[in-house]
């Protein structure tokens, strides 16, 4: 055999990497999930990390091109943004409006109180950090995953031991803060950046709300309805196979954020906002309820995400002395994010929250918030905007947990 003819490439390698894991967890995935209670989340994660340059060397993303940042931005929203629309789409008719009470106390207060608490932590943690730079790695750390999440909300464990009032508003509420928390980031960011805390307070409501918040909802519940109606009459005269039907999960979570994406508006919010357009009549749900592409799309993006992650976590930045970063604080962070971000203000709001019946409930909710995805995605978001504001003149490291501005001259 030549072996000239042998091209071991880091896209080969990924692909088998990828691929091999999808293959091997299928195969006993019935058994893990039900049996063991560990999802593809926490297995691709660490074969990620086996299979790192840390350990086996195989997959290293930080090779992956010059700006590694800009790949980890798309591979988390691409797969965030498939998530978001099966979200919204599978959800009952109405269901936001039916439950917009519940919700809104679940999403505002809820992320307000654990943004603030968490730049507490941290700044206290974290002492060479202004309180600016906490408050934007706080809102990294403030919207939940509702990839993680599906593991209390689907699944036959779920199923037998959650009651589907909560399963439901947990699933909605982590869809919908995932683009919710653009504004706590975009604050943070404004504030460290702009000259003055007027001009920053003023960008913030043109910029991060009116524009990209609000446009990208409305886009994508614009974006949404216009396909429903479209598929609906393309269904009723017979020009859609039901193949393409079914596969619009993906294409229409892609065209979606593809618009928001290249108008600079909140694209996650607009996927989401997108599937529950969509999903509002409740016709889109019924000829696709049967069908099981979006969860075969779902576990290999998934899969793939958080192979991604675990290979890209870096290790090395987890002991940076000069930014006052060492392993036993950031297990005290840990411990104190998991257990103060979002408990105490469910505890303390649950009783307006129609769907939550009891303070256990209220804990389970609040113990079950991760963070994952969005953490990478709102790292990604963060480094961009703070270096498109300074240029060569910003020091940003949110690898390792901390921010550093150094101004122009």
């Amino acid at each position: 055999m030549h072996l000239e003819l042998l091209q071991i490439t880091e896209a080969g390698l990924a692909y088998l990497v990828v691929g091999g894991f999808v293959v091997a967890f299928s195969m006993v995935s019935r058994l893990v999930k039900e049996k063991l209670y560990v999802n593809e989340v926490v297995l691709g994660t660490a074969c990620g990390v086996i299979l790192g340059p840390y350990y086996a060397n195989i997959l290293n993303p930080r090779t992956w091109g010059e700006d590694v940042n800009a790949v980890t931005l798309e591979v988390t929203r691409i797969t965030l943004a498939a998530g978001l629309f099966a979200i919204g789409a599978e959800m009952p008719p109405g269901y936001l409006a039916k439950h917009a009470k519940g919700l809104l106390v679940m999403i505002v207060p809820t992320m307000a109180f654990g943004w603030l608490i968490v730049a507490a932590i941290i700044h206290a943690i974290f002492p060479q950090l202004d309180f600016l730079s906490s408050l934007v790695i706080a809102a990294c750390l403030t919207p939940t995953d509702p990839i993680i999440s599906a593991a209390i909300i689907s699944g036959t464990y779920a199923t037998n031991n959650v009651q589907q009032d909560l399963r439901h508003i947990l699933s909605a509420e982590s869809a919908a803060n995932d683009g919710l928390a653009y504004p706590f980031l975009s604050i943070s960011i404004y504030l460290t950046v702009e000259s003055s805390r007027q001009i920053a307070i003023g960008e913030w409501f043109l910029v991060g709300w009116l524009y990209q918040v609000i446009l990208g909802t409305l886009i994508g519940a614009l974006l949404g309805t216009v396909f429903s109606y479209l598929l609906r009459l393309s269904r009723q005269k017979g020009y859609i196979g039901h193949d393409s039907y079914v596969v619009q999960y993906l294409a229409l979570a892609l065209l979606t954020i593809g618009v928001t994406r290249t108008l600079g508006s909140d694209d996650l919010l607009a996927a989401f906002a997108a599937g529950a357009a969509i999903g509002w009549s409740g016709d889109f749900k019924e000829h696709t309820e049967k069908e099981i592409f979006s969860s075969v799309i779902d576990l290999v993006l998934n899969c793939g995400c958080f192979i991604y992650i675990g290979a890209w976590i870096p290790f090395d930045t987890f002991n940076a002395t000069q930014f006052g970063i060492t392993p036993w604080r950031l297990i005290i962070l840990f411990v104190a994010v998991l257990f103060f971000r979002r408990i105490p203000p469910l505890l303390l709001l649950y009783k307006w929250v129609p769907e939550i019946h009891s303070w256990k409930e209220a804990l389970f909710s609040g113990h079950f918030g991760r963070y994952s995805q969005h953490l990478d995605l709102s790292r990604g978001n963060a480094l961009t905007n703070i270096h498109r504001s300074y240029g060569c003149w910003c020091h940003l490291r949110l690898d390792a947990g901390s921010v550093g501005t150094t101004y122009p001259p």
